[in-house]
């Protein structure tokens, strides 16, 4: 803030920082709307952020996909069901609605305005909590349509791409629910598998550019498919170029930005608002090591890189309120050596014939809840006299050979032909018995003796007497059907036994820039600071507990599209 008239490089009606699909859709939104003059930016040399990294769900109630495929719904029962999770002190009533009403109307506008950006309901995901009120089994969740990479021209390679976890041999691209399919050994998963490598292989002229598919999936697909639209609407986006702080006037408006432009600094000028798209601080451990519990790491995180708190931290400096901040969106993570970052670990928790045990060899919680509740288990749980981390999941060579592991094909990649670094002592440990394998990785041995043949028991039953795993939707999700009496138990008996170890990671933190129901940032006095607003991991949680597939992308892109129906005076009621 100065009395100085700022000299800007740069002007435009609304600024964008970030290039997800929260801040596409407010790029497209605040264009379509009220043909606002729009620029997009984007700090590294690839767009798509956290986004085209994720799994690409969005999690929205009563969408129009969800409708046309017959779905009973309900906003009324999506509210009971949000409440049963998510009490009003953690997100009040008018953040919850706003985003239960206006999810819908944001992918529609999308839809109709768009001839790019497309989803398919996801008929049997169900809810994460799926014994509570109002949980619904499938339909609530949609993931994109996957499309052709080569459809962005000369863009396609500057298209962050997902997450390498979900390429098939880290080269045909899957979705959400071939990857079900594949890791559970689902039915016609032979079939499944055999029609990628058909379309891969005889894509000759693909694969003289690139050792991965044409056709992709998951988070990239999703940013593709907004940036498609983007382009049709001909808006900008500034790769490698990062903000270095908001400018506001002397009322106190946010009026534009600095930036580093290719190692140069410019000033941006923001005639109506800025809108911060840009991620959270998960990769700052720093910060991390201020909000999080302990113990916290960036190594273990499988967010994007980039995401170092920019936009908290320039909210902040001018004197923007926080909220949520010592939260993230929680999930296992394994550290593969060798790979670029952490994978998910959640398909594989779920499955019959392992656990996850701690150094007491005692399980910490029931490993195929979601995977949120699992980690707020183990941080409950965790003490010095009794720590949860690391953890290891224990199995046995059946599971070793049914399944894929991390990266480990299943029985088409004997252990012959496993890196011989992955059993150098930090990720996997194999042994003949249960005993050595204790010794090996410093577990109690009669602790996991004891939890072994206990849930050996369970698999004879059916009836995890513990902690209760396979008893609900959500649980049996990611369990195999040729598996009875229960999908997510199986016995661990068969030499050789195997552990690897798993961490407490994370794939974004969710605490941000307080905001009210319009995307509008905030002051600790509840007081508005007009010209700037913000969504997505940089913005306060909506959906903390993550309630369904999709809990993050959902309120990201639609307090995006509140944020532009704001700027614009577009009225979308119905």
């Amino acid at each position: 803030m100065s009395n100085t008239p700022v000299q800007w490089d740069h002007s435009v009606d609304v600024l964008i920082v970030g290039s997800g699909n929260g801040a596409m859709t407010a790029a497209i939104a605040a264009n379509k709307m009220a043909d606002k003059e729009v620029l997009t930016i984007e700090k590294s040399t690839k767009f798509g952020g956290t986004s085209a990294i994720s799994g690409g769900g969005v999690w929205i109630p009563c969408n129009r996909y969800a409708n046309e495929s017959g779905a009973k719904d309900s906003i009324d029962d999506a509210k009971a069901y949000l409440r049963s999770v998510i009490p009003e002190e953690q997100v009040a009533d008018n953040l919850m609605d706003s985003f239960l009403r206006n999810g819908p109307r944001m992918i529609d506008f999308l839809h109709n305005n768009t001839q790019h950006v497309r989803y398919e309901s996801l008929e049997h995901y169900p809810d994460y909590y799926s014994t509570n009120k109002g949980a619904k089994e499938g339909h609530r969740s949609m993931e994109p349509a996957k499309l052709n990479i080569s459809q962005l021209g000369d863009e396609w390679s500057d298209l962050r791409q997902s997450h390498h976890m979900m390429w098939l041999f880290d080269r045909i691209a899957i979705n959400q629910v071939e990857a079900s399919v594949l890791m559970t050994r689902g039915k016609g998963w032979v079939g499944v598998m055999a029609k990628m490598l058909v379309k891969y292989i005889t894509d000759i002229p693909w694969r003289l550019k690139t050792k991965r598919s044409r056709e992709i999936a998951t988070g990239c697909a999703g940013v593709a498919r907004l940036r498609l639209a983007m382009r049709d609407q001909q808006l900008p986006l500034w790769l490698n170029t990062e903000m270095q702080s908001l400018i506001s006037d002397d009322a106190g408006k946010v009026i534009g930005a600095k930036v580093l432009k290719n190692g140069q600094l410019m000033t941006i000028q923001a005639r109506d608002a800025v809108v911060l798209a840009c991620g959270g601080f998960e990769h700052n451990q720093e910060m991390r090591e201020q909000y999080l519990p302990k113990p916290t790491s960036t190594a273990w995180s499988a967010g994007h890189t980039g995401n170092v708190g920019d936009g908290i931290r320039s909210g902040q400096a001018i004197g923007a309120a926080t909220d949520m901040m010592d939260g993230a969106w929680w999930c296992t993570t394994i550290s593969v050596p060798n790979e670029p970052a952490p994978r998910l670990s959640i398909i594989e928790k779920s499955l019959p014939g392992s656990i996850q045990v701690n150094l007491d060899g005692q399980r910490i919680a029931n490993e195929s809840q979601n995977y949120m509740a699992y980690l707020l288990e183990l941080f409950d749980k965790h003490s010095e006299d009794h720590p949860n981390v690391p953890s290891y999941q224990v199995f046995d060579s059946r599971y070793r050979n049914k399944y894929i592991v991390g990266p480990i094909m299943g029985s088409m990649q004997p252990d012959w032909a496993v890196p011989k670094d992955y059993f150098d002592g930090e990720f996997l440990f194999k042994a003949n018995s249960l005993e050595a394998l204790a010794v090996k990785t410093g577990i109690n041995p009669q602790g996991l003796a004891d939890t072994v043949s206990k849930m050996n028991a369970f698999a004879v039953t059916g009836n995890d007497l513990d902690l209760q795993r396979g008893d609900s939707v959500y649980d049996r999700y990611y369990g195999d059907p040729d598996i009875t009496p229960n999908p997510c138990l199986a016995a661990i008996d068969k030499a050789p036994y195997y552990a690897m170890i798993v961490n407490p990671g994370d794939f974004g933190t969710h605490g941000g820039l307080a905001i009210n129901e319009n995307a509008q940032v905030l002051r600790d006095d509840g007081s508005v600071i007009s010209g700037l607003y913000a969504c997505g991991n940089c913005a306060r949680a909506i959906l903390p507990a993550y309630p369904g597939p999709g809990a993050t992308l959902g309120p990201a892109m639609t307090f995006a599209y509140q944020a532009a129906k704001h700027i614009t005076g577009y009225d979308d009621a119905q």
